[in-house]
């Protein structure tokens, strides 16, 4: 079915400024007016398609699962004038057999900000899995999909949503508006009324509700339940945050002595990692190293030579950089130095995204980095062409003239972060103090640069263990920002989740 609903004029005005606690620099300034490359969806396009429910079948080794499939349209309107402000598309899977008053329901989200879904729903969640491993990073790779055995079908229904100026949302009423939904505030209070909007007309009230958010997403997915419980009325059972953003300020500051601290396990881990197989314990030294004699030593300041000494020699063993790089350097090796100089005896550079997956330098003698980000740039192609596939061939949703926009570069770009360093630790505790049965997962790879592990740890050592134990868990697995990317995490993720959405 298609929704309708009525959002205000300022939809960041939905939401208040979270309070900041970060020393960082501001985040990138948005493109000026005259900047910005007109994105007009819906001047001179079609509307997007009636809802298509299909019946579908996913026949496993061990199970057969029978669900149907929804692609959809939730409309934005405004609230005065009851002009169109957006087009949300969705893909909700529901599977047979559940009682919907009992079944629960998670909504789901990327990151970037100016991702789609695409990453969650293909890479582990949804009931069709493209793969994702290195080998598979490539533009030319296939994008056949294939059935997902660790769908996450089994224990909750799932709706991806796609914000606006993503996969095929639109944004339809202009500049101004456009602005509004590319912010923290304006994104989060759009997304929070299209998951009540969507409860409401599917009978789902009563179903216990979930956010997953991944990157972006998982900072955006705090504040979207928090709104949900105080603006829209819309209670939540749960957060699964995978490889979130908590804090923009508190570890990128220039020159952060806990941002260094934050990321040296994950260098640590792509070393160790590469010598045999890893994991959240093996990591213990390095952690108690990072925590500790290395924040002490990164205190005494440059100008004291066995401090320097002390630190160019462990993070020369940490890492296996040369020697000489990492003293010329004071033992702070930048995630883009590390990306490198980890493989100058091939030619290539890790990803950020997963530093042991790497891709071909194509300027190994300038004294910068000119690489595409290969796990990530690299997957950008078939995940675009397998949803393109999914929409036209299992869904029958199809969009006459409009693009589907996996990643939209503009929106990241003309982002507005505040004139703060954005932050959703606040709405995390928020939402955690005010509903004691709440319950929130944070997932991360060991070998992620982009968000890095242990700068979550430190974060999330700051939040007030309030109500029942156990509420909120931090697991770290095998791998890298994606981490599902990798069967073995991607399994052990399921499994976690399927825990907390069961309450055990």
């Amino acid at each position: 079915m298609k929704i309708s609903v009525v959002i205000p004029v300022l939809a960041g005005a939905l939401i208040a400024a979270a309070p900041g606690n970060a020393q960082a620099p501001s985040p990138p300034t948005a493109p000026s007016r005259s900047e910005q490359r007109p994105q007009p969806p819906g001047e001179g396009l079609k509307p997007l398609p009636p809802d298509s429910t299909t019946r579908q079948t996913l026949t496993l080794p061990d199970r057969t699962l029978t669900f149907n499939a929804t692609a959809g349209t939730i409309h934005l309107f405004d609230a005065e004038s009851g002009a169109p402000r957006a087009d949300i598309a969705y893909i909700a899977f529901r599977k047979d057999g559940s009682d919907p008053k009992t079944r629960p329901v998670a909504f789901i989200f990327n990151g970037g900000p100016g991702y789609a879904s695409g990453w969650l729903n293909l890479g582990g969640l949804g009931p069709w899995r493209l793969p994702m491993t290195a080998e598979a990073a490539r533009p030319s790779a296939s994008p056949a999909v294939v059935d997902n055995a660790d769908t996450w079908l089994d224990f909750a229904d799932l709706v991806f949503i796609d914000p606006p100026g993503t996969g095929y949302s639109r944004v339809i009423g202009g500049e101004d508006v456009r602005k509004s939904f590319w912010s923290v505030n304006g994104d989060a209070g759009a997304l929070a009324t299209a998951i009540r909007r969507w409860t409401e007309a599917n009978d789902r009230s009563l179903s216990p509700k979930f956010i997953v958010g991944e990157s972006y997403g998982g900072f955006r997915a705090p504040k979207i339940a928090n709104l949900l419980q105080k603006e829209q009325g819309v209670g939540v059972n749960g957060l699964v945050l995978i490889s979130p953003v908590l804090d923009f300020g508190r570890f990128n500051a220039s020159n952060s002595i806990l941002g260094l601290a934050a990321r040296l396990p994950s260098m640590a881990a792509t070393y160790r990692e590469r010598k045999g197989s890893i994991t959240r314990q093996s990591m213990k030294d390095v952690e108690d190293y990072a925590s500790g004699a290395f924040i002490m030593d990164l205190l005494k300041g440059p100008n004291d030579p066995d401090a320097v000494s002390r630190l160019s020699a462990k993070v020369t063993e940490l890492t296996g950089l040369d020697a000489q790089s990492v003293r010329q350097l004071g033992g702070r090796v930048p995630t883009n130095i590390f990306a490198r100089e980890a493989n100058r005896d091939t030619n290539t550079v890790s990803s950020r995204y997963d530093a042991n997956v790497t891709g071909l330098d194509p300027t190994p003698f300038a004294p910068r980095d000119n690489t595409e980000d290969q796990l990530r740039v690299g997957l950008h192609a078939p995940i675009t062409q397998a949803m393109v596939d999914i929409y036209h061939h299992r869904l029958n949703w199809n969009v006459e003239n409009g693009r589907y926009l996996f990643y939209n570069e503009q929106a990241g770009q003309a982002w507005d972060f505040g004139r703060r360093p954005a932050e959703s630790l606040s709405d995390l505790r928020e939402v955690l103090a005010l509903d004691p049965t709440l319950r929130v997962l944070v997932a991360h790879g060991l070998t992620d640069l982009v968000t890095p592990y242990f700068e979550t740890k430190l974060t999330l050592d700051q939040v007030p263990l309030v109500g029942p134990p156990g509420r909120l868990k931090l697991q770290v697995y095998p791998g890298g920002h994606m981490v599902y990317a990798r069967d073995g995490s991607r399994k052990m993720l399921r499994e976690d989740a399927r825990a907390l959405v069961e309450g055990k």
